[in-house]
């Protein structure tokens, strides 16, 4: 493994060489916010940061970290909550900000070539200007980078409709850990020719590679949707009610929030809480391309939630009534997070489980006297267990939280799901990778990383435990 602070002088030399001085940070103030990203309380520093304005710059450094041994982490928007992005042996961090260029947007083709510091909104409202959609959509949208996006294969509340990023991405160039550069895919929507090294690279955590450029698909807009905000007596009503949903459509969005967790968003962001007093709510959109028959869907899902003890069904009736209520879901993360110290673990089992997913998150932490909090996209079976200190002794919160968490990851592949469906394994999951791969899959997993970074400079200390 490599060892923090690690870089030698004449490595420095050769980056002062070969980069402007607005490309390289080398004061330990400046260089400070490289060091945290939204994972917990984390910071661990960089020696050195690089801002490369092109492929080439991001070319040459690998080469030059290769040939010194220098541990490189890239960066994309710093949103990440897994500690991927953190220079955890030192190092380098390669900041991809400025790589941030729409390349092209085809509407012939219906496609988008981007470099990866592109903000994912900025995408988004520029191909809706040409009436075209790339529907992945994290909740940091607006200031997560489409880097960031690819290389954890992130999802957000549309996957449930339109799937996660691997599934919009036909093609990459990728900076390997030697500085050589690769293509994989292109524009075309088939192509079995050798193994599918794009779907390689989405999601290997900056571990394999460095993706500079992304072919991303389109589709046509759907410029009709209507939302509705469905409360419940239990949390049990609400999450079979959404199993009822499914039989019925597939909504473009259909999100499961505790009452608790609604609450804190309504608090955060001083406005009246919907429907309070509810221990559930689901959070449900439709979208489609004529307004008729978006119409016609919503009313047989309002139909489907009454059925399953809905206690109110709320309907937004104007475009501002659509909008505060994505205020309160999109604040919800945020609003958890300052209730009290916490960590967040990103489950997801098949959706007909999350009722004993949820259930069973509630009964080890009360074993254990630990407040969780959960909401997320039951949808596609991703629920996000947010474990809050409030009152938990150093004991507790030092002391038994690995092996709480490690129960609840247990029971979440008994289910028949794994330990994240989001967030990436990062840092701070790493060490829970065996209970979710196998001891086979691991040795594959550890083949590839030495194949493609055989010196281990690649965002050391990640994924692999």
């Amino acid at each position: 493994m490599i060892s923090p602070m690690t870089i030698p002088a004449g490595f420095l030399e050769e980056l002062e060489a070969a980069f402007a001085p607005g490309e390289l940070i080398v004061d330990p103030e400046a260089m400070e916010p490289f060091g945290r990203d939204e994972t917990e309380d984390l910071f661990f520093p960089p020696e050195v940061v690089v801002r490369p304005r092109t492929r080439e710059g991001v070319s040459t450094l690998l080469g030059l970290a290769s040939r010194h041994r220098v541990p490189v982490t890239p960066r994309g928007g710093g949103t990440g909550l897994s500690g991927g992005a953190l220079p955890v042996e030192g190092g380098v961090v390669l900041a991809l900000d400025r790589l941030d260029r729409i390349v092209e947007i085809d509407e012939a083709d219906m496609v988008a070539v981007v470099e990866p510091g592109v903000i994912t909104q900025v995408l988004q409202e520029a191909v809706e200007a040409r009436g075209l959609f790339y529907p992945p959509d994290p909740a940091s949208r607006g200031s997560c980078t489409l880097g960031g996006n690819l290389a954890e294969n992130a999802g957000g509340p549309r996957a449930v409709k339109y799937g996660v990023t691997a599934d919009w991405v036909l093609g990459l160039e990728v900076v390997l850990a030697d500085g050589s550069v690769i293509r994989t895919g292109g524009a075309c929507r088939k192509d079995v020719t050798g193994y599918d090294l794009t779907r390689l690279f989405v999601g290997s955590e900056g571990t394999l590679g460095v993706i500079t450029e992304a072919t991303l698909r389109l589709v046509p807009y759907p410029p009709a949707r209507a939302l509705l905000l469905a409360a419940f007596a239990t949390m049990r009503d609400g999450l079979e009610a959404v199993l009822g949903v499914f039989r019925e459509v597939t909504p473009s969005v259909c999100e499961f929030l505790e009452g608790a967790a609604l609450a804190a968003a309504a608090e955060h962001l001083s406005r009246p809480l919907p429907a309070p007093g509810a221990e559930a709510y689901v959070f449900l959109e439709v979208d489609g391309m004529e307004e008729a028959e978006v119409e016609t869907r919503l009313l047989r899902v309002g139909g489907v939630l009454e059925a399953g003890r809905a206690s109110e069904v709320l309907v937004a009736q104007n475009p501002r009534q659509t909008e505060e209520l994505w205020a309160l879901r999109r604040a919800t993360g945020e609003a958890v997070k300052g209730l009290s110290t916490y960590k967040e673990e990103d489950c997801v089992v098949p959706r007909s489980r999350i009722v004993e997913l949820v259930e069973g998150v509630k009964e080890i932490a009360g074993r254990h006297g630990i407040t969780t909090l959960c909401y997320g996209h039951a949808g596609d079976g991703n629920i996000h267990v947010n474990i809050l200190r409030m009152g938990a002794s150093d004991r507790v919160w030092h002391e038994e939280l690995p092996g709480v968490i490690e129960e609840i990851f247990r029971l979440t592949v008994s289910l028949g799901g794994t330990i994240t469906g989001e967030h990436g394994v990062g840092y701070t999951q790493r060490r829970y990778l065996p209970i979710g791969v196998g001891p086979r899959e691991l040795e594959v997993l550890r083949s590839l990383k030495v194949a493609l970074d055989p010196l281990g400079i690649l965002n050391p200390s990640k994924v692999l435990p």
